[in-house]
């Protein structure tokens, strides 16, 4: 790996972390056309630059985090289910599900189909866009929140996806449930990185930190865009561009594969 391949993942990581389209499936497809061995380096490289992301929302939401502390409760609760089933099925994920590509291919064909025939339903059941309220979550919304996390353990259902759709279900409006996707990820993947970085930081080497450090900051500032972007692509569209994105790509796996 050289600087370019470190910033070219992290703008990989950073356009795709926050939209419904699975960063780690982008990370692994640029990994390989990238032609970088799996290495546990390269492993934990790509998952541990996500910090770049997670700092970008924190600098953009640090007002609203200061301020609201039952903001804080409500992400916890969010929290909490998907942390217990990391801790319990991390090295599965990281020993055999990262590398998986046909398990990726069908989760992203899968996850686009099922995009746009819930897209299609909101539609129909009229739901309609308001601001940005978190005390219209519950509680007990926050925890099944959480618990529609935890399908995004496994590469190509997206966490942001798995989050936003969960949390549209449960009624909650658009731009709101899009917002706390992207709070819900600091302590989702900082705790993710962290425990990674813990168990392999005798990996880095002076070199290798130097690479990792232009992934983050690369990755900061594509994130810090994307969020912008996004919530306010959110405000006038569906994601149903996102459901057909998702086929098209994994409709290719498939067939390469």
């Amino acid at each position: 790996m050289n600087f370019l391949t470190a910033a070219l993942l992290g703008v990989v990581e950073g356009l795709t972390e926050f939209l419904p389209v699975s960063s780690t499936a982008h990370m692994l497809i640029t990994q390989k056309l990238l032609g970088l061995a799996s290495t546990d380096f390269i492993k934990t490289f790509t998952i541990s630059i996500q910090l770049g992301a997670i700092l970008a929302v924190v600098v953009l939401y640090w007002r609203r985090l200061w301020q609201d502390k039952v903001l804080w409760g409500k992400l916890l609760a969010a929290f909490l289910p998907t942390a217990v089933l990391g801790l319990l099925f991390y090295k599965i994920i990281k020993t055999y599900l990262l590398e998986d590509l046909p398990l990726i291919a069908w989760a992203l064909l899968i996850g686009g189909i099922f995009i746009i025939i819930f897209e299609l339903a909101i539609k129909r059941r009229g739901q309609g866009e308001q601001t940005v309220d978190f005390n219209t979550i519950s509680y007990k919304q926050a925890v099944l929140i959480g618990l529609a996390q935890s399908l995004a353990f496994v590469p190509g259902v997206s966490r942001s996806a798995a989050t936003i759709l969960g949390g549209l279900s449960l009624k909650i409006n658009r731009q709101t449930i899009v917002a706390f996707s992207f709070l819900l990820a600091i302590p989702t993947m900082l705790a993710a990185t962290g425990l990674d970085l813990v168990k392999n930081a005798s990996l880095f080497n002076t070199s290798q930190a130097e690479l990792w450090f232009v992934g983050f900051v690369v990755s900061f500032i594509v994130a810090a865009l994307v969020i912008k972007g996004f919530i306010k692509f959110v405000a006038k569209h569906s994601f149903i561009v996102f459901g057909v994105y998702r086929i098209i790509l994994g409709l290719i796996l498939l067939a390469i594969l």
